[in-house]
């Protein structure tokens, strides 16, 4: 009976304890805010960046699964994989149809699939691939079906909800990869795509992208290909700008891929080319040899996604790294507020706790009051930090989706935060902890005879 009467007293003594900790922030209201407000911009600084960075590398996982190698064109090796798989950067240039079959039938490969990049609809990258490509990221239909003839398309989750296109429809390409409407832009009015088809959401690169077969691709650009050669007699070539001649490479030869019935129909293979192949390692022995007997083959180049991502989140890195150095600077600089707060705030408070003290209330208990205090402000400033961060990344996400690279939400919860929350708190508790250690020897007879 003793013990039931015991633990209620115990949990009225916190409940009061936590009422008595709060009017005395009610009391401080303005200096009790600006720290609140402090705390909770750092932790809502840390928080966007650990959404940022946790998507970030969940996206590049995902969009380079399944692919041991990529082969393309003579550059940068992190340029081929960010143009290849990710579809955010320009392609280093195209390859030769043959060196491209001399890839597909060494025996360390043990599958490849074909890419032809160059045009774009409303800065929706073109693709000229296979089916398997779509296969390969788990793509599967909402409507309709996958092409079967040249110049029919399919389209990604996001390309079908951002352009309005439906099954049956038509569209027609832009030249180069600048979003619509770029100056200097070439529209393809004379070759027009069908939709035949469009993908569920996969979650993956692939609802950012339309999908043509790799002969589409190759007559589309023939006719830049004569037109060209007449230039290329004439003594005249104009280039836009880098970043075209990067996405088109030799454009005046076509673009390539698919298979050699393809090239036979649409010329032969010393004038067709391919961007890139996404190759699949018929051994784990592969890793070690290919790589290297393909750099050795004077026009290819072979980048491993596993490295070049792996390397680009290092880079990501140092920069996160620095700004959430900057959220843990506002973190403690609250703290440092908290602390100075509280530490004033004895010199009115002493006449308080020895009245406490004369009351019945224990030393711990005092201290226990000025921690409970800290605490209590460094968990409602965590709190509202996280509930910052989560609406400023998903602001952000929304913000930034019109450029169909970066599809960032607040909606995700990462396990970090919760660490968040218990390294806040104990910030709070180490900034009350000489403050609680004051109030735990306040004198009671000397304090009371002075008065207020």
């Amino acid at each position: 009976m003793r013990d039931g009467q015991g633990a209620i007293e115990g949990r009225r003594g916190g409940m009061n304890m936590v009422r008595l900790s709060l009017a005395y922030l009610r009391r401080n209201a303005l200096s009790a805010t600006l720290n609140l407000l402090l705390l909770a911009l750092g932790i809502a600084t840390i928080t966007v960046l650990l959404l940022f960075g946790h998507q970030v590398e969940q996206r590049l996982s995902r969009d380079a699964a399944g692919i041991d190698l990529v082969v393309g064109a003579k550059g940068s090796p992190m340029q081929l994989i960010l143009s290849s798989i990710y579809h955010i950067d320009a392609p280093t240039g195209n390859i030769p149809l043959q060196d491209a079959n001399w890839v597909r039938e060494h025996p360390l490969v043990a599958d490849t699939i074909p890419l032809a990049l160059g045009d774009s609809y409303r800065g929706f990258r073109i693709v000229g691939t296979s089916h398997q490509y779509a296969a390969h990221y788990g793509g599967t239909l909402r409507r309709g079906e996958m092409w079967q003839d040249d110049m029919e398309a399919v389209l990604g989750a996001d390309v079908a909800e951002r352009t309005a296109l439906e099954v049956g429809g038509t569209f027609v390409g832009v030249h180069g990869i600048a979003a619509e409407g770029a100056v200097g832009s070439e529209v393809h009015d004379d070759h027009p795509y069908r939709i035949t088809g469009v993908l569920e959401r996969t979650g993956t690169v692939l609802d950012r992208l339309i999908l043509v077969s790799v002969p589409s691709v190759w007559q589309v650009h023939d006719h830049e290909h004569d037109r060209d050669d007449e230039h290329t007699d004439s003594g005249e070539h104009a280039h836009d700008d880098e970043a075209q001649e990067h996405t088109h490479g030799d454009d005046r030869e076509g673009l390539n891929g698919g298979n050699d019935d393809a090239a036979a129909e649409h010329g032969g293979d010393d004038e067709r080319e391919l961007t890139a192949l996404l190759v699949q390692y018929q051994s784990p022995l592969a890793a070690v040899t290919l790589p290297r007997v393909v750099n050795s083959r004077g026009a290819l180049q072979a980048a491993a996604p596993a490295y070049e991502t792996a390397r680009l989140m290092r880079m990501l890195g140092v920069g996160m790294t620095t700004l959430q150095a900057f959220g843990w600077v506002l973190v403690l600089a609250a703290g440092l507020g908290v602390f100075i707060g509280l530490y004033n705030a004895l010199k009115d408070r002493r006449y308080d706790l020895a009245l406490m003290r004369a009351l019945g209330a224990s030393r711990g208990r005092l201290f226990l009051h000025v921690l409970c205090e800290a605490i209590l402000l460094a968990l409602a400033g965590a709190l509202l930090g996280l509930l910052l961060g989560h609406v400023a990344a998903e602001v952000l996400g929304q913000m930034f989706r019109h450029t169909q690279q970066l599809n960032m939400t607040g909606l995700v919860f990462v396990p970090e935060q919760l660490w968040l929350v218990v390294m806040a708190v104990g910030v709070g508790a180490l900034a009350a902890l000489i403050p609680a250690i004051r109030a735990y020897r306040t004198d009671i007879a000397e304090t009371l005879s002075r008065g207020r």
